[in-house]
């Protein structure tokens, strides 16, 4: 207890409760199938367990080198994760699945990327923008530089079919340039811009169009594309207040699909029922308010920025991940943090709070 002294505690408990709880969930939205799948009921949940394990020294790691040490990898780290979500077309070393090219094949473990290029995006502008604050408020060299960069980054991630990691990035991006000062109008005005071009992918791709009339009316098509809503409503809906009980709901009875990714939130609903998800969602809250708290005591602007960047991206991901499988928003991939099963996003994520630990402990008039 004496190593983590000045550490915001309250963040490492939260952080290390949503993981074991997330590890509980997997293992009871996952048994059947993975028994079925694989004959071996425990697949999930020893993979999801050892990718915590990983996930913790990652996050140790981050916490004890002091994150100003990070400066000179920003550039470098940035570039290598450009070239990895290149990586993921090339046929031999490129995993697809669902019409999605999204990972890169490793013994054992699919590596996606575009999570750590998210944590990549953040440190690269954390850095530059502490470096160049009195040019912020100028277009040319204070906006459009970051644009630029941005721009390719999303276009890579959407020949991916990756739309919920380019939207979650860009969001990431424009809120850590409004936080560092630059004019309003600026990011307005790239708004107005983007929305046509995301209108263009949406009616150019008929499984966006999809997600989208499912969104609007999931009962025009309640065995295809609002399939997954439905069943994630029936999920809340059937545990009511209190749940049936954990291990005890019936939708991940190869009823509701990706019960142990994308929806393990619907499992967390049927089985813990409306309490289960406040606390939930109230853990997250408290996570959020924290870690903003973190960026605001930093020492300096870069651990401002870094700590910010961290706090919308897990605040951000959360948000989306229970806006979808409550239907409050189109159908999207992407897991709720620390809870849903899978490697690259519990690791990185991990990691990224060992960053923000590490501001914590350095942190003026943090309590």
């Amino acid at each position: 207890m004496k190593r983590l002294e000045g550490y915001d505690m309250i963040i490492l408990l939260l952080v290390v409760m949503l993981t074991c709880f997330g590890i509980v969930m997997v293992y009871s939205a996952s048994s059947v199938m993975a028994a079925k799948r694989y004959s071996d009921g425990f697949y999930f949940l020893k993979r999801q367990g050892l990718y915590a394990m990983l996930g913790f020294g990652a996050m140790a790691f981050a916490m004890q080198v002091d994150y100003h040490q990070w400066r000179r990898f920003a550039v470098p780290l940035l570039l290598i994760c450009l070239g990895l979500l290149i990586l993921v077309f090339i046929p031999g070393i490129g995993g697809t699945a669902k019409g999605a090219s999204r990972w890169i094949r490793l013994p054992g473990f699919n590596f996606q990327p575009s999570e750590l290029a998210k944590v990549a995006l953040i440190v690269y502008m954390a850095y530059s923008l502490d470096k160049k604050q009195e040019k912020l408020k100028e277009f040319m060299a204070g906006f459009l530089p970051y644009m630029v960069i941005l721009s390719i980054l999303l276009a890579i991630l959407l020949k991916q079919h990756d739309m919920g990691a380019a939207l979650t990035m860009g969001a990431v991006a424009l809120a850590m340039l409004f936080a560092a000062g630059t004019r309003p109008r600026y990011i307005l005005g790239m708004g107005v811009l983007a929305a046509p071009f995301a209108c263009y992918l949406v009616v150019t791709e008929a499984y966006r169009m999809r997600r989208i009339t499912a969104f609007l009316d999931p009962w025009q098509d309640p065995t295809n594309s609002g399939f997954q809503i439905i069943q994630s409503w029936i999920a809340f809906g059937t545990g009511g207040i209190l749940g049936q009980g954990l291990g005890e709901g019936k939708q991940k009875l190869f009823y509701l699909p990706e019960a142990h990714t994308d929806f393990i939130l619907s499992v967390v609903g049927e089985e813990l029922g409306f309490i289960g998800v406040m606390v939930i969602a109230a853990m997250f809250l408290v996570l959020l308010q924290r870690s903003i708290r973190v960026a605001v005591c930093a020492e300096d602007s870069f651990g401002r920025f870094l700590a910010f960047g961290i706090a919308v991206l897990l605040g951000l991901e959360a948000f989306i991940n229970m806006g979808v499988v409550t239907g409050l928003l189109p159908t999207k991939g992407l897991a709720l943090p620390f809870i849903s099963y899978g490697g690259s996003s519990l690791i990185i994520s991990l990691f990224a709070v060992g960053l923000l630990l590490n501001v914590s402990s350095r942190a003026r008039g943090l309590s």
